[in-house]
């Protein structure tokens, strides 16, 4: 569900989505995209139910190792593609943090998203 809500918000805000779950057993690319500028981009999505889990935030769950095999990851894949990377702007790494807080009774409870965007991480 994380990432489909960070492919509407990317879309909304201009970005053309690549690929989507990009997989070598290396590592995993959530989200490659071509932003507004034309920069080439690997979005990270981590997403929380905050409803449940109020003390962490969807940043805590980037760690050093999963940040480490997602930059290799991104250069094997920018490598692969010289295509997309415009040489003067290059590529970058963003994470977008998403907390989802359900509230409301069943059977329709309703959603409210918090959405935050880092760019080149």
């Amino acid at each position: 569900m994380g990432e489909d809500i960070a492919q509407g918000f990317l879309m909304k805000n201009g970005y053309k989505i690549i690929e989507r779950n990009y997989w070598k057993p290396w590592g995993e690319l959530d989200i490659v995209a071509l932003s507004p500028d034309k920069t080439l981009v690997f979005i990270e999505v981590k997403t929380i139910n905050s409803s449940i889990n109020s003390h962490i935030t969807a940043e805590n769950n980037l760690t050093q190792s999963k940040l480490k095999k997602l930059q290799r990851t991104a250069s094997l894949y920018a490598n692969g593609n010289p295509s997309l990377v415009d040489d003067n702007k290059g590529w970058r790494i963003d994470l977008l943090a998403i907390d989802i807080y359900e509230t409301g009774p069943c059977p329709e409870p309703s959603r409210r998203v918090d959405i935050r965007h880092y760019e080149n991480i």
